[in-house]
């Protein structure tokens, strides 16, 4: 795990289209999962951030996280 919890610095790219209560809602999701001990990679932010803003709905990120899944387990 890395020492710092730096998401934001990582992709600000994703951030910069949220609201302030978006982006304290998808940093708060990922900083629990951190201190868990897992680190998110790009996509896992940019498939969160687009469901915060709307760009995409439930089935589509969920669709996104199953297929996710799937490539992790080499299918």
């Amino acid at each position: 795990m890395s020492e710092r919890f730096d998401i934001e610095e990582r992709w600000p790219e994703l951030f910069e289209p949220l609201t302030a209560v978006q982006r304290e809602s998808v940093v708060q999701a990922f900083a629990d999962a951190w201190h868990e001990g897992w680190v998110p990679n790009r996509e896992d932010v940019e498939n969160l951030t687009d469901r915060a803003r709307g760009a995409i709905d439930r089935e589509e990120y969920l669709r996104r996280a199953d297929a996710m899944t799937e490539v992790q387990r080499g299918r």
